[in-house]
C-alpha cells in the first residue's frame, strides 16, 4: 500500500493476474484428474473427472440379474454418486485456497 492507506493498483492487478493463472492451472488439473467410486462392495465402479464428467463404468457380471434390474440401477447410481462426491471434494481441495484468496487483494469489502 502507498502512504495514506490507498492500495497500489499495479500491485492489485499483478496479484489478480497471478490468481487468475493459478485458477486456470487448478481448473486444468481438475479436468485431468480422475476419481473412482464404487457400490455393492466393488461390484459396480464409476470413474469421474475432477470436472464431473463420467469417464467409465464397470459392472461385474455377477450383479447382472435380468429379474432384478432395479438393484443394478441403484448400484450404478450409487457408484456414480460416490465418484462425483470424490470429484467435488477434490475440486474443493484444489480450488478452495484460490477462492479464499480474493480477500487478500486489499480491497475493502472483499
Amino acid at each position: 500500500m502507498q502512504p495514506g492507506g490507498v492500495p497500489d493498483m499495479q500491485q492489485i492487478l499483478a496479484q489478480a493476474q497471478k490468481m487468475q493463472e493459478q485458477l486456470m492451472s487448478a481448473q486444468e488439473d481438475l479436468a485431468n484428474a480422475e476419481t473412482t467410486g464404487s457400490a455393492g462392495g466393488g461390484l459396480v465402479t464409476a470413474t469421474v473427472t475432477g470436472a464431473g464428467e463420467l469417464k467409465s463404468l464397470t459392472i461385474d457380471p455377477k450383479v447382472v440379474d435380468p429379474d432384478d434390474v432395479e438393484t443394478l440401477a441403484d448400484l450404478v447410481v450409487a457408484a456414480v454418486r460416490d465418484a462425483s462426491t470424490s470429484a467435488q471434494q477434490l475440486a474443493q481441495e484444489r480450488m478452495g485456497p484460490l477462492a479464499g484468496g480474493l480477500g487478500g487483494l486489499g480491497l475493502p469489502g472483499m
